[in-house]
């Protein structure tokens, strides 16, 4: 996906340079670009994360508002900003940015399905964490807040674009997913972007390789119906992981609650959309693929 804006090394260095000149001279270099940011590690402690398209730039300031409130309460680490970057006019910089704290470990997204399976018992205990009611004035996402029928039309616009395979046994599973009861409940803080690039797994060093170390990227945070983030029983894990992700929230979200339906449905949209992702996410694009086939031979 195009970006608006170019994020180079240097228009970064620039901004630390203008609003936080003590971090200006400290190494500095890109490690991830994704639809809507640059990260860029700093020194050895920090990063910088800085948009790249005018569409989601609001979203950093969402996270900037809210991530210091949520994350007293969330058991794995969540990237609170250390100092807040804003728009620059002399730089043609227009949009807000952070520094956050550099979090080692490896993007599950890079892990093999099987080898995430003991980051299921933390990810169930984070989403146990955040799934409280949010107050009226928590960020609007109208594509993650929204009931899952609203993303009915590009469910079918990708199949019928042929970038879905199985598109039939896609539409078929979608027709069924799609009309499970509504959520009845009070809004709820979500994360709203449950996937493996947005999780980091420890790096094995620990006694239980592999397990949960942060959640990352709450830019698409708001509040709604909590299948959103249920997603990741697809999105993140296989067959085993599911099961025990599932029954580490079953007092909560029991095994026939139609919750569990909505998140099927909202892993499918999700992974049906990350194929529309360019030649420059060829990650995204397997992500994709990958949980879409989990989602299809669920049973």
């Amino acid at each position: 996906m195009k970006a608006d804006l170019d994020v180079t090394v240097a228009l970064v260095r620039a901004l630390l340079a203008e609003q936080h000149p003590d971090l200006a001279a400290l190494p500095l270099r890109p490690v991830a670009e994704g639809w809507d940011n640059v990260m860029l590690r700093l020194g050895d402690d920090l990063a910088v994360r800085v948009p790249r398209r005018e569409i989601a730039a609001h979203l950093v300031e969402h996270e900037q508002q809210w991530l210091p409130v949520l994350a007293a309460r969330l058991p794995v680490a969540v990237p609170v900003a250390v100092r807040v970057g804003r728009p620059s006019p002399a730089l043609g910089y227009p949009w807000s940015w952070s520094v956050v704290p550099w979090i080692a470990g490896l993007r599950a997204a890079d892990v093999p399905v099987e080898q995430r399976r003991t980051a299921a018992g933390p990810l169930a205990a984070f989403h146990r964490a955040l799934h409280v009611p949010a107050p009226p004035d928590a960020p609007v996402n109208p594509f993650r807040s929204a009931a899952l029928p609203t993303r009915g039309a590009a469910v079918h616009g990708r199949v019928e674009r042929g970038i879905v395979p199985d598109g039939d046994r896609v539409l078929a599973l979608w027709s069924r997913l799609v009309d499970a009861p509504a959520w009845d409940g009070p809004p709820l803080w979500i994360h709203g972007d449950p996937h493996p690039g947005n999780l980091v797994l420890d790096d094995g060093a620990s006694a239980e390789p592999h397990g949960l170390a942060a959640v990352v990227d709450f830019g698409d945070m708001t509040s709604g119906d909590p299948a959103t983030d249920l997603a990741a029983a697809w999105l993140v894990l296989d067959a085993t992981g599911r099961t025990v992700y599932g029954e580490a929230l079953s007092d909560r979200y029991p095994h026939d609650d139609p919750v569990w339906l909505r998140a099927r449905g909202w892993a499918l949209t999700m992974s049906t959309s990350m194929l529309e992702s360019g030649p420059e996410h060829e990650w995204v694009r397997r992500m994709g693929a990958e949980a879409l086939a989990r989602v299809l031979a669920d049973t």
